[in-house]
């Protein structure tokens, strides 16, 4: 038998995303409408897996940490939100238009591609200089030529009329949110007030943010709406250093124990600081078209306090119940997405393996407690009634506990290489010496190997194999 890495053959973007399509992980959106750009649906079971996500992320942040509470703040907020956070002023995306087919694209993209990197927080004047010097490497998506206008800044805020029905919305508009962590700073002080934490506490949430991206890519890389798990720890300005120091260990042991290799996985800090940062890291992930961020863990010193602060009146201070010293809390922050850990999942468990008998097969090695189904029951054979009942009454006794499917389409082969290609790490066949000696085939997705296990000791059994979070 050839090693696990020997097994293993390297795994395109484009093989998974007919995947997730195939599989019911994610959809198209829309499709029957010809699509809609950037924007995604997850299917049965990549709900399942997204969900698994969220709950795992919310289980270290939040239930294993004494001193983080979680938040649920509205998607609409107050305009001036947006106004005090600076994003109505430069929250945007450079974009320039091709002179030959006319089509908008955006400059960071097209510098990329030819191997020339721009930092995010470039003004408008910096990207056009890096446009005009590396111009004859760049070609249009669309039709190939290397003439393009200049850049211009293209704001990402998605506007809506809520509640304004006067025609006049454009001028007035409110915002959906363009991230989170603005809902958890308005925040600060209701949280504060209402709980028992002291600095250090920081506040985590997940929820849906959304961005007007010009061009979709990279499958769900890159979206236009999208969910995000974030923490903003508020922190003494003295203690902030060695706090982020320490979200970022634990942020980074977060991705081993998620079940992501150590080589797929790296670092990369900020060359190009806003100017209210103290320091930026980003964690990058060995994606199918490269490393790209997958989270981000910044020291934000105290400026989102201090803006919402100014901007709105009110006192976003922290008073030391000790020393009755008065303070602006720090920031630290650390923000990932929830499509992002999934696409980096799929990328790091999905393999297509060489089998001893001379096949292949396609399998989901995702940990237990991600797997969006946890055990398959199968009668041997769908056309013998006293068979499915047995396994019906199996499928009833373990739904409570875990997600289970019960699958007697095709033959025994068949259900296991689809229950393999789901990622289910343990399939339960039903078959004639059920009936008589009370004991079912176990079948394990890795190893494939096979046990009898009673059918009054399956409960029991499952518990020990660490499937549930």
């Amino acid at each position: 038998m050839t090693t696990e890495q020997e097994k293993k053959k390297t795994i395109g973007l484009e093989e998974i995303v007919s995947f997730s399509k195939r599989r019911g992980f994610v959809f198209p959106s829309s499709e029957i409408y010809g699509g809609f750009g950037a924007v995604y649906d997850y299917g049965p079971y990549g709900v399942e897996l997204a969900n698994n996500i969220k709950r795992f992320w919310w289980r270290e942040m939040v239930q294993k940490n004494a001193n983080i509470v979680g938040l649920d703040s509205a998607i609409f907020m107050h305009p001036k939100v947006w106004e005090a956070s600076g994003h109505t002023e430069s929250f945007s995306d450079p974009l320039a238009e091709c002179k030959q087919c006319h089509s908008r694209v955006r400059v960071d993209h097209l510098l990329e591609e030819a191997g020339v990197f721009a930092d995010e927080k470039m003004s408008e004047e910096e990207i056009n200089k890096l446009l005009q010097k590396n111009k004859e490497k760049l070609r249009c998506p669309k039709c190939g030529a290397s003439d393009f206008s200049k850049a211009k800044n293209f704001n990402l805020l998605v506007q809506s009329n809520l509640g304004n029905f006067t025609g006049n919305w454009q001028q007035n508009p409110v915002y959906l949110r363009g991230e989170t962590c603005q809902g958890i700073y308005i925040n600060f002080k209701n949280v504060l007030d209402s709980t028992r934490q002291k600095i250090p506490f920081g506040i985590a949430q997940i929820g849906k943010a959304f961005r007007n991206e010009i061009t979709a890519r990279q499958f769900i890389f890159r979206k236009r709406e999208f969910e995000q798990m974030e923490m903003q720890m508020f922190t003494h300005p003295r203690e902030a250093t060695k706090i982020y120091q320490t979200w970022k260990e634990k942020r980074w042991q977060y991705y081993l124990d998620l079940g992501i290799k150590k080589e797929n996985i790296r670092w990369h800090q900020h060359e190009n600081l806003v100017f209210y940062a103290q320091d930026a890291w980003d964690i990058e992930y060995r994606f199918p078209f490269g490393f790209k961020e997958l989270e981000g863990v910044h020291y934000r010193t105290d400026y989102d306090l201090s803006q919402h602060s100014k901007v709105s009146g009110a006192k976003l201070q922290y008073r030391d119940p000790k020393t009755n010293e008065v303070f602006t809390p720090h920031v630290i922050e650390t923000s990932v997405g929830v499509d992002r850990t999934f696409l980096a999942l799929l990328t790091e468990a999905y393999q297509s393996e060489e089998l001893a008998n001379g096949g292949t097969r396609a399998v989901l090695k995702l940990p237990a407690f991600l797997a969006p189904i946890k055990i398959a029951i199968f009668p041997l054979l769908k056309n013998k009634p006293e068979l499915v009942k047995k396994a019906r009454q199996i499928f009833d006794s373990l739904k409570n506990d875990w997600m289970c499917e019960f699958d007697d389409n095709g033959n025994i082969g068949k259900r296991y290489r689809r229950q393999d290609e789901i990622g289910t790490p343990y399939c339960v066949t039903v078959d004639f010496d059920s009936l008589n000696d009370n004991s079912v085939t176990v079948r394990e997705r890795d190893t494939m190997e096979q046990v009898r296990v009673k059918t009054e000791e399956l409960k029991n059994w499952f518990q020990t194999k660490n499937l549930s979070l």
